[in-house]
């Protein structure tokens, strides 16, 4: 089992100050190691019925590490066009993409079925629609799966909880079977499994366990009705672990409880879609300490990485541990909020933090693997920052720091 130590681990195999000093703040930082040992978490664990762990690319979209995951025999979960050529781009398998996302545009469609992709998740029944009419024009079989949305309540952020009936996603629960008959009667698509995904960052795998169960129920009515899958995808969903008196998820508990049912049914494949589980304890953010403020009420450790560069904080309230790259202990520590240059209140990487630190030194902003380089933006016009890989002693750039020029090459002034 993969803990939340182990980043530090790694951290400590390489000199964050050597880094720094090569590429500047702020830095995205990944090791190779944890995201392999992370995938060949899911493999060994849930080896029941050979199965599928297709990495949601929205989690980190970075070629390398689409490439190294593709190496290591992932598949993948895009949600765009966009996304589908990274992965092809990056040498992934089309034949292990599944295509979700609420609104694929015709031209999306028609880019993966060129593709030749293993199928896509329709959440919608107008959806199924579109997909035939693309697939006719072009006269090819659109494979199909269907995201079910169980209503069950995954306990997490309202932002990233998706399996209620008011979210947006996934095919009600008592649609489902009215849904799959519609689908069946169409020309070019054949039906080839069912989608669940219930949210986000789930340390207590309980409401996965219930989800997968309610999907289980489904897949024997369906069967009852002449409908045979090929696979069962149960998402992504699997947490981590962003503070030190959080505990690893049980995945041995998870794979124990839905090892029955594959078992007495080996001809259907088990597949998953983890994205920050994969790739967001890999990764650190390197940020330089600018300025130690003190207001009357308030310290503020003022540091030259912002929301533009992490985001969550600020989107989801959500916490990442902040340490150090170097220890002072001539320093007293002090409480106080880390934030960043850009021009909002919101712009607070961590608060109420005990630091000892000064102006000069350098923090690493812990479990910035997922959703933190892929949700970066220019705001305030600042350039994005660049992310490198790490292997054991060694590490390569893997993205390149913005220029100005890139910032503003596809705009032009007007008057």
């Amino acid at each position: 089992m993969l803990h939340y130590i182990k980043q530090q681990l790694f951290i400590e195999k390489v000199s964050c100050l050597d880094l720094v000093k090569t590429y500047g703040t702020p830095l995205y930082a990944y090791s190779r190691n944890y995201i392999q040992d992370a995938f060949l978490n899911y493999t060994h664990t849930f080896s029941v019925s050979n199965p599928l762990i297709c990495y949601a690319v929205k989690a980190n979209s970075n070629l390398s590490i689409l490439r190294y995951l593709a190496h290591l025999g992932s598949g993948f979960d895009i949600v765009s066009g966009g996304e589908l050529q990274r992965v092809l781009l990056a040498g992934g398998d089309a034949k292990k993409i599944i295509f979700s996302g609420v609104n694929k545009n015709e031209q999306e469609i028609k880019l993966a079925l060129t593709a030749g992709i293993l199928c896509f998740n329709i959440e919608s029944l107008p959806e199924i629609d579109r997909i035939q009419k693309v697939a006719k024009e072009i006269n090819v079989i659109a494979p199909v799966s269907f995201r079910i949305n169980p209503d069950v309540d995954a306990k997490t952020h309202p932002y990233i909880s998706t399996g209620l009936q008011n979210n947006k996603f996934g095919i009600s629960y008592q649609d489902t079977l009215h849904a799959y008959t519609y689908a069946q009667k169409q020309s070019h698509l054949t039906i080839v499994g069912i989608d669940c995904h219930i949210g986000s960052q789930l340390l207590d795998l309980t409401p996965l366990k219930e989800a997968a169960d309610k999907i289980f129920e489904l897949v024997v009515q369906l069967k009852q009705k002449g409908i045979i899958l090929k696979h069962i995808d149960l998402g992504g969903g699997i947490g981590i672990p962003y503070q030190e008196n959080e505990k690893s998820p049980d995945y041995a508990d998870y794979a124990k409880h839905i090892a029955p049912f594959f078992k007495a049914n080996p001809e259907i494949q088990l597949i998953f879609e983890p994205g920050r589980s994969i790739i967001g304890n890999a990764g650190v953010l390197l940020t330089k300490v600018d300025f130690i403020k003190h207001n009357q009420n308030k310290n503020f450790i003022i540091v030259d990485a912002a929301i533009n560069d992490l985001l969550r904080p600020a989107l989801y309230d959500s916490y990442h541990d902040i340490i150090p790259v170097t220890l002072n202990k001539d320093l007293h520590p002090i409480q106080a909020d880390v934030v960043g240059p850009v021009c909002e209140s919101g712009d607070c990487l961590g608060k109420n933090r005990i630091l000892s630190v000064q102006a000069g030194d350098y923090l690493a902003i812990k479990s910035a693997g997922a959703y933190t380089a892929s949700m970066a933006s220019h705001y305030n016009s600042r350039l994005i920052a660049p992310e490198i890989l790490i292997d054991e002693k060694t590490h390569k750039i893997i993205r390149s720091r913005d220029t100005f020029e890139q910032l503003i090459q596809n705009e032009t002034p007007f008057l």
